[in-house]
């Protein structure tokens, strides 16, 4: 995978995955490379639905911002450009119990204003939790 820019990282990791919602979900960033990234959530009690499974709106959080910033780990991403999911498809696999869960999002198809792209959502012991398919459009300034 190419390496991102470092001015690219900083804003796939500050202004997408720690926006307001990402820090509520308590989301890190784990690496991020071109059209690319792996973002954690850690479990905790206040992501759960009962006993210790992750309620499935913090993993569709999860999953939109881990695909958020696949499409934006560009080096080719213009200053002032916007962006917004207008479309995803989750399939809910297991449940997330108790553990961390790791989502690996990649850009499967740029194109110039829509783009595509899946993730995948596992938990600390490798287990498929759920899977998604991302549609995004990134417009560049006018």
């Amino acid at each position: 995978m190419p390496d991102l820019p470092y001015a690219m990282i900083d804003i796939v990791d500050k202004l997408i995955v720690h926006s307001s919602y990402g820090s509520l979900l308590g989301l890190e960033l784990v690496d991020a490379a071109e059209d690319h990234v792996r973002v954690r959530l850690p479990y905790r009690p206040d992501v759960t639905t009962r006993s210790d499974v992750v309620h499935g709106g913090a993993i569709a959080g999860l999953i939109d911002t881990a695909a958020t910033a696949a499409f934006w780990a560009s080096p080719n991403i213009a200053e002032g450009s916007r962006g917004t999911t207008i479309g995803m498809s989750i399939n809910f696999m297991a449940a997330g119990r108790g553990q961390d869960l790791l989502a690996v999002a990649r850009v499967r198809r740029r194109g110039r204003e829509i783009s595509t792209g899946e993730v995948s959502v596992q938990d600390a012991d490798g287990v498929e939790v759920a899977a998604a398919l991302i549609t995004y459009k990134l417009s560049s300034p006018k």
